[in-house]
């Protein structure tokens, strides 16, 4: 049974530590959802109740969240707010739901087996952590990464090269990403200004500047399509260059990365920013009409000129 967007005051769940409420956020992918939701339901430690963000609301996406099997409230929102938005609406009405952990996950990803939840939940409560995430693999092969993960000075693209039990102070966020309810508390909700891209760099960000533990537990799988072919290598390798191939995409990457490097905690990569994209887009592709564009998009970022395009 769903229930209404805000309780009524004073007649609302107080928040409970072991109360577990995932939130999803979709827009016009009901098969993905159903597929998604389908696993969420099918966890050993059952989820509490599911907070559904439709950033492009209808009746057929309307219908898989009824038809989950999961006490749920469905958020129907007539503006798209972006992932961003969508998490940061999905996570405040989780908490106003009496939320004590926030699982988040999107549209097109799911967990890779029934015990990721539980799994989660030990390990964030043998090693007093503020946030875990499991590993975020490829839903073609989940022996390999969905996105490369930096380990030193290294990328790894494999799972293998991570571990085995649990990787500190590194998390893919948003993708499978179990949030205390405190850390919310602490550090706050999605910026949605951000709309999509670079988000979940800004969460980790403030989770790090906060001096809180964090990390991934080798041992629970997320899958996800395959994101890594984004990041080109440039220099023998030994760095990459993120290009996505749709221009939306790299609209938001580029002008939300020019926002990330100025802020506390990341400042110190923007010089190796400048050579990164300078070499790609002036060496690699000879695109000079592509480095002016990502000149000016890394300036409007800078400048918090959150423009839609």
């Amino acid at each position: 049974m769903a229930e209404a967007l805000l309780p009524a005051v004073g007649t609302g769940p107080t928040a409970d530590v072991e109360r577990v409420v995932a939130v999803v956020v979709t827009r016009h992918r009901p098969q993905l959802l159903a597929e998604a939701l389908r696993m969420v339901a099918a966890q050993t430690r059952p989820v509490d109740h599911l907070v559904v963000v439709d950033n492009g609301p209808d009746e057929v996406t309307a219908a898989v969240v009824r038809d989950c099997g999961i006490p749920h409230t469905y958020v129907a929102s007539q503006t798209n707010l972006g992932g961003a938005g969508g998490f940061a609406l999905g996570m405040l009405t989780a908490l106003t739901l009496g939320a004590g952990w926030v699982w988040c996950a999107d549209d097109d990803g799911r967990p890779a087996d029934e015990d990721v939840l539980a799994v989660l939940l030990r390990v964030a409560g043998e090693r007093r952590l503020a946030e875990v995430s499991p590993v975020v693999a490829d839903i073609a092969d989940p022996e390999r990464l969905a996105f490369p993960v930096r380990t030193g000075l290294r990328w790894r693209g494999s799972r293998d090269k991570l571990g085995e039990d649990f990787l500190p102070q590194y998390a893919s966020l948003f993708n499978g990403a179990l949030f205390a309810a405190s850390t919310l508390e602490q550090v706050g909700v999605p910026d949605m200004r951000l709309f999509c891209r670079g988000d979940e760099t800004e969460i980790h960000r403030r989770m790090q500047r906060a001096g809180l533990a964090f990390g991934t537990a080798l041992q629970a799988t997320y899958l996800h399509p395959n994101g890594a072919g984004e990041f080109k290598p440039i220099l023998g390798g030994r760095l990459s260059a993120q290009y996505p191939d749709e221009a939306w995409k790299r609209y938001y990457t580029y002008r939300n990365r020019g926002y990330l490097m100025r802020q506390p905690g990341m400042r110190w990569l923007l010089p190796l920013e400048f050579v990164r994209f300078s070499w790609f887009f002036l060496v690699t592709r000879r695109d000079r009409a592509g480095f002016r564009s990502w000149l000016a998009l890394n300036r409007a970022g800078r400048r918090e000129r959150f423009t839609r395009p």
